[in-house]
């Protein structure tokens, strides 16, 4: 990459247009955040999200008429990394009272096929689980393990060898399954994981997803304020806001746009920009550093000369760096599925607006307020 070596591009007279382009991108997506809101995951605002493994491929839009009417709201479908694993999302913690006898007599029946004519007592029941009482702990045993094979959430109640009491435990999973069961007998799956977040969980893990980019953010700015000038430090941080909220933008402007980009936030897309902000800040200080080395050969080049030197020298080191990165992201993006899709997005593009920051927010931010207050720069 040699032919960056000697460029000589005067990066900060195009500032304003990239002022502009940012705003715009700012405005779009913020004004579409204000109109529409932000959608967010199950880890924010709370439901239940079930993962199924069909044995062959499964259309989703029929999944989905299936189970539009089936007493469990607005239900959400996706694939889920390959064509036959299917993402199943609704904002219901535990099942409706209304659906929960239906599913008790799917159990009841499971017992009478495994042995029937079989007495049994049921002297339990919440709204989560029932509870069954047998004749002997032989019989315990035997449909623990029946049940379980077929798919319910089983066990004992007590490890004692004379336990004669069976617990099974009822959720939305259960309901789908004896839903889909008939209606796909051609093409069994399972339930390969059910996860619940209560809603007050879910505003706790929010508001700890805030405080954990914005203390990132406050301590970039300590350490590059020791590091470099404060002014330095305030440009890295600005562009690290600007990073962040335009992506975020992004993502409301995006929802149902385009297909394949309804991306939701979620403690994975956090975890991104935790990830972006440390990628686009090394890139800030690696300009920064060639500017303090230069402001202490050159003392009297002008300052936006010898910010666009800087950037200059380090553009063959940024096209690198942003290339391979840009390239193993686009993978992801392409290939990685449903799950890795929010995240590989939110680094894609956290990393153009985060190359494009450190150049036309960062740096032209020192610049500004070395024009505007008439302050030397220096070290």
């Amino acid at each position: 990459m040699r032919i960056f070596e000697h460029i000589q591009i005067d990066w900060l007279g195009k500032r304003k247009i990239f002022y502009a382009v940012s705003l715009s991108l700012f405005i779009i997506g913020w004004a579409t955040v204000f109109i529409r809101g932000l959608h967010f995951g199950i880890d924010f605002k709370g439901g239940t999200e079930i993962v199924l493994e069909f044995q062959k491929p499964v259309n989703v839009s029929s999944l989905r008429d299936y189970l539009s009417n089936i007493g469990l709201g607005n239900v959400e479908l996706k694939t889920f990394g390959s064509q036959t694993g299917v993402l199943v999302r609704t904002e219901m913690q535990q099942l409706p009272k209304s659906l929960f006898p239906n599913v008790i007599n799917s159990v009841n029946a499971s017992i009478e096929k495994t042995l029937p004519g079989l007495p049994f007592k049921v002297i339990d029941t919440t709204g989560a689980s029932v509870t069954y009482q047998f004749a002997n702990a032989d019989t315990t045993n035997i449909l623990v393990s029946s049940l379980f094979a077929q798919g319910f959430q089983t066990g004992k109640v007590s490890e004692e060898p004379t336990n004669t009491q069976m617990i099974v435990r009822v959720g939305i999973a259960d309901w789908l399954k004896e839903n889909l069961s008939t209606k796909l007998s051609d093409n069994p799956f399972k339930v390969v994981k059910e996860d619940h977040v209560g809603p007050k969980v879910g505003n706790e893990l929010k508001t700890n997803a805030i405080l954990a980019i914005f203390l990132s953010l406050v301590g970039i700015l300590i350490y590059l304020a020791f590091r470099f000038k404060f002014i330095f430090a305030l440009g890295a941080v600005v562009a690290l806001f600007h990073d962040v909220l335009i992506t975020i933008g992004l993502y409301a402007a995006l929802y149902g746009v385009i297909p394949g980009l309804n991306l939701e936030i979620d403690l994975t897309v956090v975890a991104a920009f935790l990830t972006l902000i440390g990628y686009s800040v090394n890139d800030t200080v690696i300009v920064f550093d060639r500017v303090r080395e230069n402001l202490k050969i050159h003392k009297t080049m002008d300052l936006e000369e010898l910010i666009n030197q800087s950037v200059n020298r380090t553009m063959s080191r940024t096209i690198l760096t942003a290339g391979t990165v840009l390239l193993a992201v686009l993978v992801l993006l392409i290939f990685g599925g449903e799950v890795l899709r929010a995240f590989s997005f939110t680094l894609f593009f956290g990393t153009i607006t985060g190359t494009y920051s450190s150049i036309f927010i960062a740096s032209a931010l020192v610049l500004e307020y070395a024009n505007k207050f008439g302050k030397k720069v220096q070290f």
